[in-house]
């Protein structure tokens, strides 16, 4: 073999050896992670008395330093929930419906696949070593199903570090951050379930162990089917796919989001004192000036006659359409939707700071007014705010108002049209709903709509969210562009 071959040889070999050099350390890590799960599996799964007896006394002192301190438990359950399967499928389902948007079906492959692994490991596993779990003197929260391993350490350890090596392409200065903030989320489900007496101490380290071995494989999966499809091989830290950078990145080509941040903060800040200043005149003024008093009680006691069972579990449904937890879902699913499909900030803003300020102007009005709610049984029994303006309403009106002024301007079809139907559909539903069901007058309506019109009339004018909007259709075009674009030196 001449030396011109064995140069072309060594060549040719170069990126399988440098591969397999990376690869040591993340090969490494999984046998040693998966190690460790096995020999907790092992010893669990046959009563090793002394981890049996170390996981009860943990489990013993913790309730005893816990159980007395209700802020803490509060605390504690808070947290916890950031490892419940409700939030990280619902976080899982987002990110994936944000790549395809995006045009990143690799990587949505990665997060499904990946995911559904976690779905797939947890009750298999439990059902196999079939564990109890803990029993303490004072029980301050409790699980469903066996014990090992931990199901919320399990999934937090899973799709927090997926969302890692999949945020992590996008990011240079702030690598270190997301590494360290989605070890921390990993960790902290993890000890709440030990400090809530859900889980024995072997549990947790049984998810982080299984959940790393889990991502480990599935990375090196990734890796390989780039390596596969003709991509360069590149050190992990810095993400799954650092082509995807521009795409992952949440708005690449917009300058500054507001040209004159201090001036606007101002103009918002001298705008919510005047609306506020205009409910509380006006709320003052029904709560002693009652020339349409009549009425204004009149129309909750008539919408009380037609009252039936039906009627009150439909009012309840429209009624919680309105209420903080709804209000908050959809603008924590429309925001990221928006984001993604614009990549502008400006929108997000608008949105954000349209639901902050109803809510402020909300609380400071019905504390400064105190009106008393309508002379008729109230379904929904005493709440701690007063009457004027409706929160419910206002909210509604707000979001749906603030959706609308967003994609009426970006949206070409004619189903743009439909947002301008629920801008006027959802509060109007809400609003009978809360009649009917007596907790505010049609006056109280009347102020919802004056705190929606003021304040979203003064975000429109200072922020200007329909600045440079762009189409579903041309953002797409301007993405493929900018992929079909030559990199120059």
């Amino acid at each position: 073999m001449t030396d011109e071959h064995r140069v072309v040889e060594r060549a040719g070999w170069a990126p399988v050896r440098h591969f397999a050099e990376r690869s040591v350390a993340g090969l490494a890590a999984v046998v040693l992670a998966g190690l460790a799960f096995g020999t907790l599996l092992l010893l669990v799964r046959y009563h090793w008395a002394p981890l049996r007896d170390l996981d009860q006394s943990i489990a013993s002192s913790l309730n005893d330093l816990v159980a007395p301190h209700p802020a803490a438990v509060e605390v504690l359950s808070r947290i916890t929930q950031l490892g419940g399967r409700t939030t990280l499928f619902s976080v899982t389902i987002m990110m994936i419906l944000l790549l395809l948007i995006r045009r990143l079906p690799r990587l949505a492959i990665y997060l499904a696949v990946t995911g559904v692994g976690a779905l797939l490991l947890d009750p298999s596993l439990k059902a196999l070593v079939g564990r109890v779990r803990p029993v303490v003197a004072d029980p301050i929260a409790y699980g469903q199903g066996n014990s090992f391993p931990s199901g919320h350490t399990l999934g937090a350890t899973i799709v927090y570090g997926m969302l890692a090596l999949v945020i992590l392409s996008a990011t240079r200065r702030f690598r270190a951050l997301v590494i360290t903030l989605a070890a921390v989320l990993i960790v902290a489900v993890g000890l709440t379930r030990i400090a809530l007496g859900v889980h024995f101490l072997s549990d947790v380290l049984a998810g982080w162990f299984l959940g790393l071995a889990w991502i480990s494989v599935t990375a090196y999966a990734f890796r390989v089917w780039r390596r596969e499809a003709g991509h360069d091989e590149h050190p992990l830290a810095e993400g799954l796919e650092p082509e995807a950078a521009t795409d992952l990145a949440p708005a690449p080509a917009e300058g500054r989001v507001l040209p004159h941040p201090w001036a606007k903060g101002a103009e918002i800040l001298v705008g919510w004192v005047f609306t506020f200043g205009l409910l509380y005149v006006v709320g003052y003024s029904l709560t002693r000036w009652t020339p349409f008093a009549s009425f204004d009680d009149g129309v909750p006691r008539w919408l009380q006659t037609f009252r039936t069972a039906r009627l009150d579990d439909l009012s309840w449904a429209a009624s919680k359409a309105g209420d903080t937890h709804a209000i908050l879902f959809v603008s924590l699913i429309f925001c990221p939707i928006a984001l993604a499909l614009w990549r502008q900030w400006r929108p997000v803003l608008f949105l954000v700071l349209a639901m902050i300020g109803e809510l402020t102007l909300f609380l400071c009005t019905a504390a400064a007014v105190g009106r008393p709610r309508p002379p008729v049984e109230q379904l929904d029994g005493q709440l701690p705010t007063s009457s004027f303006p409706s929160g419910h309403i206002a909210a509604t009106m707000c979001l749906w108002v603030a959706i609308a002024v967003i994609c009426m301007a970006r949206v070409r079809q004619w189903w743009r049209w439909v947002f301008a139907g629920l801008a006027i559909l959802m509060p109007a539903l809400v609003a009978v709903s809360r009649m009917y069901r007596g907790m505010h007058h049609p006056s109280d309506v009347l102020g919802a709509a004056l705190l929606t019109a003021c304040w979203i009339g003064l975000l429109y004018w200072v922020i200007r969210p329909n600045a440079h909007a762009t189409s579903v259709t041309e953002a797409a075009a301007e993405a493929s562009v900018t992929k079909r674009e030559p990199v120059t030196a």
